[in-house]
């Protein structure tokens, strides 16, 4: 029973459970219905809108770089809009001396290409003169001292010039790949965005007619969540009444446990208590008897040994406990009669269960309702069966089609013959990237043929075939860059030319926005260009302005003005389903006589209880006659002491009677004393049980006979405020549903279905595609062959000066000392006669 006492702390916690669970039910907490989910609609001008394109982050950016601040050194004069504008309003009146001061950076780089085209070629043509005479690019005469030294730095600049040649041709090949990988797409991209941006307004009324079809998606959303919601509303209440309930009958399922417990102790006690008396009876007079006739024996003359000392024990021969003394507990047993009559724990588990169905309850008590609110979101708003009609269309738009696919026609041609020449320029590209590859191939072998030569010319047996292939390998790498040095530096320059104008005249003043300054300056575009009338914006208003517009997220709606002429808020008004749904959520009712906590039964047992006086049996009168033994005297001992007595006596008769009297003492003792005790012990459990749990027992029961009357009597209106507060939550969330395609069908017709965003996109995705994705490369393709280009005269003069030093030399070095000059003398082997 030692649990008994740890019902104190549910008990105690109840009442102010009780009261927050009441105040917590007037307060709006729709964490249980949670908010409304969201819906995925599917986007009615998904075509409309152009992905952005972006040029992937990647290791040639530095490239890209480097070749940028080049260009910006090269033309260092700003945008020409007064060239610019001549040349669109009346190109014949552009001066040429205007068009080369301008272009002053590029004229100094067609000089010096000028320059390497005549002057390489021609030093080459010399050069194989001279090498057809044998008057240059021959061997060395004579080996010297600094030999060694001068050959091994030649050998290291040429190593060095062919690494960077390496380096660059490799760049070269990549950007040239890039460039023609890249060029394809992008030029696909073109008629792409013009179909697109052709698109832009049109079809809008059957977009519009998609928009209000999906109004069937949050009507199926509520209507399947309708279904659930009185399943929805119960676990709700089941929610908030479980931190009280649960305490609740576990304190009454633990109560009637204490209840069994102690009717249990109560009735054992009593029949303890009878068996006690009715034993103590027995045992009196059979101890009387024995004290008797131990006196007698022990007082006789002729007893011998320490018969006084025996018959001084013999007189104390008595019953200690008297049980006749203890209160009886008859009346508390007459008040507690049949207790208990229910099944505590069956009931428990019953209430439970029926707690926990309040769920269910729920859904079948809310049924019809349920169907009324579903009949009424099954019906669609006017407005939204009208939304396409009277939506106003643009005879700018229709203007804008038709240009755009003027544009897409003509563009096709011209696009074709880009993508045929840059089929010619990359083939050219590799072709000639190949013959830089081959030099720098050339180079390699020569230096590594002609090392092997020098390593092993030490040898007296070597050949000079591996020095003299190396140094004409060197020599063929000569002639490889003489020939094609020419296409070469026409390449870069060609590519140079009109990639370099790109970034700089193009890319360079877009990204600054003086390309827009320009467009927007009255006078500097031709009539035919009016830009503003051709897209349908407001009069006067700038290219860049409408960009920042459409780039930020405005769309043709603001622009237009179309607020006056089409009022989408009435075809938007969904209140008649706030009203409807939120009369009949208010006619929801929930049913909550069904948890009766505690049936008549249990009640009558804890009523009994209460009243009958438990608590009154006086426990330490009990415990008085425990404490005490049953005989005052240890029967077991006197009966060993008179044994040795028997034996000590010299008159037989008496050591014989003795000697029976002691045998009749452990007779008695078993027979009677040890029962008597062992019932002591039985009730002293039964007593210290009662005492420890009687105290708290009567509190515990009335604690709970108050707790589950307060319930039971409140329970009907805490339900129905929960039931207000879900309800209000539940249309809060459905709400949110017709919120959600509110706010979508706005965004939607406002900024999505007629926006002008494909404007700005089309403007960025042409930048990044001529900038990013095609100039970018194709300036990084021509700066890498450029390097390459450059770096081949170097690499003729040091091939050249190495080639020298990798053929045999005609004449050795002589030295003073004879040891170094002297030929060994190895004796010949003759044979030996014996």
């Amino acid at each position: 029973m030692r649990h008994a006492p740890a019902l104190l702390a549910p008990l105690l916690g109840l009442g102010l459970g009780l009261a927050l669970s009441q105040l917590a039910a007037g307060a709006t907490d729709c964490k249980s219905i949670g908010l409304a989910e969201h819906l995925a609609f599917t986007p009615a001008a998904r075509a409309r809108w152009l992905a952005p394109r972006v040029r992937a982050p990647g290791p040639l950016d530095s490239l890209y770089g480097t070749v940028r601040r080049f260009l910006s050194v090269v033309q260092l004069n700003p945008f020409p809009s007064e060239l610019v504008k001549a040349l669109l309003n009346e190109s014949a009146s552009v001066k040429v001396n205007e068009v080369v001061q301008y272009e002053a950076g590029y004229v100094v780089c067609a000089v010096i290409t000028g320059l390497y085209l005549l002057l390489v070629p021609a030093t080459g043509l010399c050069f194989c003169c001279c090498r057809c005479r044998r008057r240059c690019g021959g061997r060395v005469k004579t080996e010297h001292k600094a030999l060694a030294c001068e050959r091994t730095a030649l050998m290291a600049f040429l190593l060095l010039t062919t690494l960077v040649l390496l380096i660059g041709v490799v760049c070269a090949f990549v950007t040239n790949q890039r460039t023609h990988e890249q060029m394809g797409p992008s030029i696909e991209a073109v008629p792409e965005t013009l179909l697109s941006l052709r698109g832009l307004v049109s079809e809008v009324p059957q977009e519009l007619q998609a928009v209000a079809q999906q109004f069937s998606l949050p009507q199926e959303r509520v209507s399947e969540e309708l279904d659930g919601v009185g399943v929805s509303i119960g676990s709700a209440i089941h929610t908030q009444l479980k931190s009280t309930m649960y305490p609740l009958l576990a304190a009454v399922g633990s109560l009637g446990q204490a209840l069994q417990v102690s009717m249990h102790h109560l009735k054992a006690l009593n029949a303890t208590v009878v068996e006690l008396q009715a034993g103590q009876q027995d045992l009196e007079p059979a101890v009387r008897e024995h004290r008797d006739r131990l006196i007698e024996l022990l007082q006789e003359a002729g007893c011998q040994g320490d018969c006084a000392g025996a018959l001084s024990r013999a007189r104390t021969l008595e019953l200690a406990a008297d049980f006749n003394q203890v209160p009886s507990v008859d009346h508390v047993l007459h008040r507690l009669k049949g207790v208990p009559e229910a099944n505590f724990s069956s009931m428990v588990q019953e209430e439970n269960s029926t707690f926990n169905a309040l769920p269910a309850l729920a859904a079948m008590q809310t049924a019809s309702v349920v169907q009324e609110l579903k009949k009424a979101v099954a019906q669609q708003p006017e407005g939204l069966r009208t939304l396409a009609e009277g939506f106003p269309g643009s005879e700018a738009a229709s203007r804008w089609a038709q240009a755009l696919q003027k544009v897409e026609e003509s563009s096709r041609p011209y696009l074709q013959e880009v993508q045929r020449y840059e089929t010619y320029r990359w083939i050219v590209g590799c072709v000639l990237c190949s013959v830089v590859l081959l030099v720098v191939l050339c180079n390699l072998l020569g230096l590594n043929l002609g090392i092997w030569g020098l390593s092993a010319r030490e040898d007296p047996s070597h050949s000079e075939a591996k020095g003299e292939a190396g140094a004409r390998f060197l020599m063929a790498g000569v002639g490889l860059s003489f020939l094609f040095a020419a296409p070469l530096i026409l390449l870069v320059f060609a590519t140079f030319l009109v990639g370099g104008n790109v970034q700089t005249l193009v890319c360079r003043s877009w990204e600054s926005g003086e390309l827009f300054e320009f467009a927007d300056t009255p006078g500097n575009l031709p009539p035919s260009m009016n830009l503003s009338h051709l897209l349908g914006l407001r009069k006067n208003i700038s290219i860049h302005q409408a960009y920042r517009q459409c780039k930020e997220g405005a769309a043709l709606w603001t622009v237009l003005q179309l607020n006056d002429s089409y009022n989408l808020d009435k075809h938007l008004d969904i209140s008649q389903y706030t009203n409807k749904l939120q009369q009949e959520l208010q006619s929801l009712k929930i049913d909550t006589q069904s948890l009766d906590l505690l049936n008549s039964a249990a009640r009558r047992d804890l009523e009994a209880l209460q009243s009958s006086g438990l608590q009154h049996i006086h426990y330490p009168d009990f415990l008085v006659q425990i404490q005490r033994p049953v005989v005052k005297t240890s029967m077991e001992q006197l009966a060993q002491e008179l044994e040795g007595l028997a034996q000590a006596q010299g008159n037989s008769l008496l050591g014989q009677r003795l000697q029976k009297e002691a045998h009749g003492l452990r007779n008695l003792h078993q027979e009677k004393v040890v029962p008597q005790q062992s019932l002591v012990a039985k009730l002293n459990l039964s007593v210290r049980a009662l005492e420890s749990s009687t105290p708290n027992l009567q509190l515990e029961t009335s604690d709970v006979l108050a707790n589950v009357t307060y319930l039971k009597g409140e329970l009907p209106a805490w339900a129905t405020r929960i039931l207000r507060n879900v309800s209000e939550c539940f249309l809060a969330r459905e709400m949110g549903y017709f919120s959600q395609y509110v706010a979508w069908v706005r965004e939607e017709v406002t900024q999505r279905i007629a926006t002008c965003q494909p404007l700005s996109g089309a403007l960025d995705n042409s930048h990044v595609i001529l900038c990013d994705m095609m100039a970018d490369p194709w300036n990084a393709f021509w700066f890498c062959l450029a390097w390459c280009t450059f770096f081949l005269i170097p690499s003729i003069i040091f091939a050249v000066k190495t080639s020298k030093y990798f053929r045999p030399i005609r004449k050795r070095l002589s030295s003073t000392s004879s040891e170094e000059t002297q030929l060994f003398h190895i004796p010949r082997v003759t044979s030996l006669k014996l």
